[in-house]
């Protein structure tokens, strides 16, 4: 082995077989063309590793961190003096929309990008790459996140000036820009997200293969009022990717943001699957989160029920263990919220050894919330306390880390614990207060990309809430609004239906009825709602 990469591999954790071990795990051997889309990043390296070179860059774009890492690392092998490749390899453990590098992504990434100023970039376009890298991974031990990020952002964004007909530049940086926002305080503008989008948009006309460009446009538009402008992309990306386990999944977050269902269904199926191939635990959770889900609006109980009973157990240390963590919490908890089985939310238990320490309790709390509703709604009134502390506990861990946005999420799911139990307790003029103010925190705090969706909206909480105290006209707006930001809901759907059935307008509530039974054509389970629903139009049919 030459020396030069013996130092790359010690530093970063490759093991010296990583070429024998990444071509016996995949069905393509290194040197076969993969379904990866098409992404050309020149470089001054050996003309034997360009390919290569080009499929890391590819799986990068893709977030197949772990796989690309392997194969710069391979190109590293192959070429020793190839700077680029060192960069690849920090690049691979950046995650820029993902969480923060922890501490050996850190030494790793600080380890490759020394190794690739030690093998000397041949030109100033690859000193620049790595030198506005290094910004991110300079002092990283003292200096915050957002503060290396920005500099990162700054140093791309004078590279992406500088070579303006590399489109390779345009894209990272709109990556970086897409990081600084993901990472930054809530701006209900998205003036981030629209800069990073219109110079993604331009080279996606010239570019309509590249991996990168599609997948950075779902980002940047991943939002309610923004996600239309992303249709397309979400619609391009699996056919641009198809070996890609992060590309068959990522254009269901347009399709949950526009209420398509069965187009998030067939995505995450075929992600799930890829990822199980691939041997991806994290990611394979994260497609069965969006698959439950998207089940779950269609009233396709069953097929929710048995993702559910397959789910594979964690293991910490995996990638994507983070997305990992949340779904492994949130599906269960969905599965009893969205179907109002309050006895089996309040059963729900959190599992041992998956969030050490406490580490992770922004995603333990989806099952304190499912337990706390749940104990209310079945009279547990001392259960339900119990949740609520869990909730308090975690919201002032999550304040104290700085970590506000799922401090915030979490407050959410505390209001409206607190709010069901001020109603048991009879006290409903504190409690439709109490409901209000999560739904409009909850309005106020952007989702984060982890998740399909709020476990149970608050603002659809609050209308039901207004139901049970007969006050369905306020209800129907609630129900309204919280169809506005999540379309084709099921539950809010038959909120606003019954609402309007209350104030007697049998219209609207005809509209809604009948876009429910739409969403659950494919239905394989009678819901009692579905049934109702089927009652009322029979009702209003002539006769």
């Amino acid at each position: 082995m030459k020396p030069l990469y013996a130092s790359c591999l010690v530093l970063t954790g490759v093991l010296a077989g990583v070429t024998t071990a990444w071509a016996q795990a995949h069905d393509h051997p290194p040197g076969d063309p993969q379904q990866l889309g098409v992404a050309v990043f020149p470089t001054s390296c050996a003309a034997g590793v360009h390919d290569e070179f080009n499929r890391a860059v590819a799986m990068l774009h893709s977030f197949w961190y772990q796989t690309s890492e392997k194969a710069f690392a391979r190109v590293a092998q192959e070429d020793p003096k190839c700077a680029m490749a060192y960069w690849g390899v920090a690049m691979s453990r950046f995650h820029p929309l993902w969480e923060k590098p922890n501490t050996e992504d850190l030494h790793v990434g600080q380890a490759a990008l020394e190794q690739a100023r030690t093998a000397g970039a041949k030109t100033e376009r690859e000193r620049d790459y790595i030198n506005a890298l290094s910004q991110f991974y300079h002092d990283a031990e003292r200096v915050d996140h957002l503060l290396r990020m920005e500099a990162y952002e700054g140093a791309m964004a004078a590279l992406f000036e500088r070579y303006p007909d590399d489109s390779e530049a345009a894209i990272f940086y709109a990556l970086a820009v897409l990081g600084v926002a993901y990472s930054s305080p809530r701006d209900s503008t998205y003036a981030r997200q629209k800069q990073a989008g219109a110079v993604l948009e331009r080279i996606f006309a010239r570019q309509p293969n590249h991996p990168g460009v599609a997948h950075y446009i779902i980002h940047s538009y991943d939002f309610p009022s923004l996600a239309g402008r992303a249709l397309e992309a979400a619609r391009r990306y699996a056919k641009i990717a198809p070996d890609a386990p992060h590309a068959l999944h990522m254009p269901s977050h347009i399709f949950t943001r526009l209420g398509l269902w069965q187009e998030s269904i067939t995505s995450n199926q075929a992600a799930a699957t890829a990822a199980r191939k691939d041997q991806w635990m994290g990611e394979e959770l994260h497609a069965s989160d969006y698959l439950v889900y998207a089940f779950l609006q269609g009233a396709q109980d069953a097929e929710a029920r048995s993702i559910w009973q397959a789910m594979p157990t964690l293991r910490d240390g995996i990638p994507s263990y983070f997305a990992g963590v949340y779904a492994t919490a949130a599906i269960p908890a969905r599965y009893a919220l969205e179907r109002r089985q309050w006895t089996e939310a309040a059963a729900l238990t959190v599992p041992e050894g998956v969030f050490p320490g406490g580490t992770s309790c922004w995603a333990e709390t989806t099952l304190h919330l499912s337990r706390g509703l749940g104990a209310v709604h079945t009279g547990k009134l001392a259960d339900a306390r119990r949740s609520l502390e869990s909730l308090t506990n975690c919201r002032e861990v999550l304040r104290q880390r700085h970590e506000e946005l799922w401090a915030d999420q979490v407050e959410v799911q505390r209001r409206a614990v607190a709010a069901w139990m001020a109603l048991a307790e009879g006290h409903p003029d504190r409690a439709v207060a109490m409901m209000r103010s999560a739904a409009e925190l909850e309005a106020n705090t952007d989702k984060h990309p982890v998740t399909p969706g709020a476990v149970v909206p608050a603002r659809e909480l609050l209308g039901e809430m207004l139901l049970e105290l007969n006050r369905p006209r306020e209800a129907m707006l609630a129900f309204e609004a919280t169809l506005e930001d999540a379309p084709n809901r099921f539950r809010s759907l038959y909120g606003a239906a019954r609402a309007a059935a209350r104030t007697g307008d049998d219209e609207r509530a005809s509209r809604y009825y009948t876009k429910l039974l739409d969403i659950s054509r494919l239905a394989d389970t009678v819901r009692p709602e579905v049934r109702e629903a089927e009652h009322f139009l029979r009702q209003r049919e002539p006769r």
